[in-house]
């Protein structure tokens, strides 16, 4: 399996879980759950270790049925997984590009030096 294919499904299914908790120790308990489904399937390392009927390419090409390994299922079931838990407002960092607070304190204008004007 393609870690770092694997690696970008885990991130954002622990990005999409952070979106729907709330508080980060009610996340933490969804972390540890979505950590033991990859767990569960991390000897699935050989992409020829074993071929599952494309269910998909059945239905859209019914007269194709080409065969998917099961890393190549798991990782399409896992999109669709992910697709379908988007969330409608996901979350943003405040300072993030779209966040509440983005560009909201811009540094303020650099005046001119006045020189050796009356001050004190």
């Amino acid at each position: 399996m393609s870690t770092n294919a694997v690696t970008s499904l885990y991130r954002r299914s622990l990005k999409l879980a952070l979106d729907w908790a709330v508080h980060r120790h009610i996340w933490r308990g969804q972390a540890v759950y979505i950590r033991s489904l990859f767990e569960a399937n991390k000897e699935i390392r050989d992409p020829r270790q074993q071929k599952v009927s494309d269910t998909f390419a059945v239905a859209e090409r019914p007269f194709i049925s080409s065969p998917l390994t099961s890393t190549q299922v798991i990782l399409q079931e896992t999109e669709k997984l992910l697709e379908t838990w988007k969330h409608p407002d996901p979350y943003r960092a405040p300072t993030a590009p779209g966040g509440s607070k983005y560009e909201r304190n811009l540094p303020a204008r650099q005046l001119p030096y006045a020189g050796d004007g009356g001050h004190h």
